[in-house]
């Protein structure tokens, strides 16, 4: 099994954890200002990594076209975490990160449209299973009924995570472009400096500045915890990504969602229907086919 296999389950172990860290810390927080809080954690965890490997040195090395897939992927990402959080400020991390998660589907006919990465029977038959299985995790109609009942007809965590994945996609693309001719840790810091000012431009233009004073202890402490999640997890992923197939390194990656919706269940009393599970089987089968050329 080569490194860049291992570096990607490493990058989904930690991507879980900063699903459910974030869901408690945004309990009492603007989601906006708990994305900006977690950028500012991200990039001084990822420029200490840059020098302890000595990467800094690379910086003057950096071509256009690298620059260029750079604040791309940035500006991508700064979009992805905006949308993911306040979707999960609004619904279930349950509802939440199937949706997020279907963003594996659509990297893949990416990967094979723009990056020529092939696209053979296991990963085709992967993304049918997980477009079913992702359908599957949705509400049901008898779920929608009950949450009308209770007076929820709020949906639009569904808008939110369905940008999130959109933006995630063009990320993981954005990202095989331009770190292959890059150090992983560089990369990393680099593209999260471009995510710190428009996370922060949010919260300015929505007055979620106000809300600093008011953050409990609790709250800051899951939010940082979260935000060191999220900076291992990039580096992690681009590290695998530099060496493998992003149509073959995200799919590991979203493999995060069961170990998220299994903490989920243990830590915020999350339950599960067997629609949801029988959709979460699927979806993690389906994440497997695309996998198996390459174990």
């Amino acid at each position: 099994m080569e490194l860049w296999f291992f570096y990607a389950i490493a990058a989904a172990v930690f991507a879980a954890l900063t699903t459910i860290l974030a869901k408690i810390g945004l309990k009492e927080v603007d989601s906006h200002l708990a994305a900006a809080i977690r950028t500012v954690v991200v990039v001084v965890f990822a420029w200490v990594m840059v020098f302890l490997v000595g990467a800094q040195h690379e910086i003057g090395q950096i071509m256009g076209q690298t620059w260029l897939w750079l604040v791309l992927s940035g500006l991508c990402t700064g979009g992805s975490w905006l949308c993911f959080f306040h979707a999960l400020k609004l619904g279930n991390v349950n509802k939440v990160l199937p949706i997020d998660k279907s963003s594996t589907i659509l990297t893949m006919l990416l990967a094979f449209l723009f990056l020529g990465e092939p696209l053979g029977w296991t990963t085709v038959a992967g993304m049918s299973l997980m477009a079913v299985g992702t359908w599957l995790m949705l509400e049901s109609k008898k779920q929608k009924a009950r949450d009308k009942k209770r007076g929820d007809k709020d949906h639009k965590w569904l808008i939110y995570a369905l940008l999130a994945a959109v933006f995630a996609s063009l990320t993981a693309v954005f990202g095989r472009l331009g770190v292959v001719d890059m150090e992983p840790n560089l990369w990393t810091a680099l593209r999260t400096m471009i995510v710190v000012p428009l996370s922060w431009l949010m919260v300015l233009l929505t007055g979620g500045q106000k809300g600093i004073k008011t953050v409990s202890a609790k709250s800051w402490l899951f939010l940082l915890l979260s935000g060191a999640a999220t900076g291992a997890s990039w580096l992690f992923f681009y590290h695998a990504l530099s060496q493998g197939h992003a149509s073959v390194v995200v799919p590991i990656d979203k493999l995060s969602i069961v170990l998220a919706m299994g903490l989920a269940r243990l830590t915020l009393g999350e339950r599960f229907s067997k629609r949801s599970l029988a959709g979460l089987v699927l979806l993690t089968a389906g994440t497997f086919l695309p996998i198996l050329p390459f174990a």
